[in-house]
């Protein structure tokens, strides 16, 4: 199953974890004192949040899939256009 990755950087992490958790009508299903991830079938997105020291705003946007063969699909699809990518496995 492929889902859209976002982790926002926040500066106020508390204040974050409320807006996203009224947003999406649902808590986080991770939470720490600098960090929080949604996991989300509607939308189908992982969306991490945290206060980790880094200036607030978009941190990175990924594709996460489950398997290594789905990770080589969409590395190959994406470099077919020419993107350059970071494979995390």
């Amino acid at each position: 199953m492929k889902r859209m990755h976002l982790h926002i950087s926040v500066a106020d992490i508390d204040q974050a974890v409320g807006f996203y958790s009224v947003l999406f009508g649902a808590p986080p299903s991770v939470v720490k004192s600098d960090y929080a991830k949604w996991m989300l079938d509607d939308p189908r997105v992982n969306l991490a949040i945290s206060s980790r020291a880094r200036a607030p705003g978009v941190d990175h946007v990924g594709i996460q899939v489950d398997s290594a063969a789905e990770l080589a699909e969409l590395a190959g699809r994406l470099k077919d256009a020419g993107a350059q990518t970071l494979d995390q496995e």
